[in-house]
């Protein structure tokens, strides 16, 4: 379904969805889809929001204060071509050799978004294969298991377990 197709979330309520809520709570994140109506009765207020487009938001943090500034940044990208005006009117770089050609007028974006230039918070961390193969192995060896209890090969069962206790980290169950 699309976010265009998408109907209000809320009980006994089929009207189209035009409010996209999301909360987090608890570190645990919920998402609606809400129509006007009821994204009122939350205390959501979506006529008041103009809509804003990402383009004039990005124009306006990334216009330059100080002429200097702004001819500093005013050359495209040398390896993509793109301009900062490109990039005001998209919100997306070009290539990774944007960040370069562009950082005196990302380094202000990003203060005036986030009051820093730099990352602060949580750190993406890939999983990590050696674990996925582990958990792989041992469902693998789970089942063998489970299979050889129903059969009735306690002896091929027994070894089958303590190959798991083997593999298993400590404190699972």
């Amino acid at each position: 379904m699309s976010e265009l197709d998408r109907v209000c979330d809320r009980p006994n309520c089929s009207n189209p969805a035009h409010v996209h809520l999301t909360e987090v709570v608890d570190n645990k994140m919920s998402t609606q889809y809400l129509c006007k109506s009821c994204a009122e009765e939350k205390g959501l207020n979506p006529a008041s929001e103009q809509g804003v487009a990402v383009s004039e938001f990005l124009e306006q943090l990334t216009r330059g204060d100080d002429a200097d500034e702004a001819a500093s940044v005013s050359e495209p990208c040398t390896f993509c071509g793109l301009s900062l005006d490109g990039f005001r009117e998209t919100g997306r770089l070009g290539c990774p050799h944007c960040y370069t050609n562009f950082e005196p007028g990302l380094r202000r974006l990003l203060s005036r978004i986030h009051g820093a230039a730099r990352h602060k918070g949580k750190v993406y961390l890939p999983p990590d294969p050696a674990a996925a193969e582990l958990d792989r192995r041992l469902d693998d060896l789970r089942r063998r298991l489970r299979s050889a209890v129903e059969t009735e090969d306690f002896e091929r069962a027994a070894t089958l377990r303590d190959q798991i206790r083997e593999l298993e980290p400590a404190g699972s169950p």
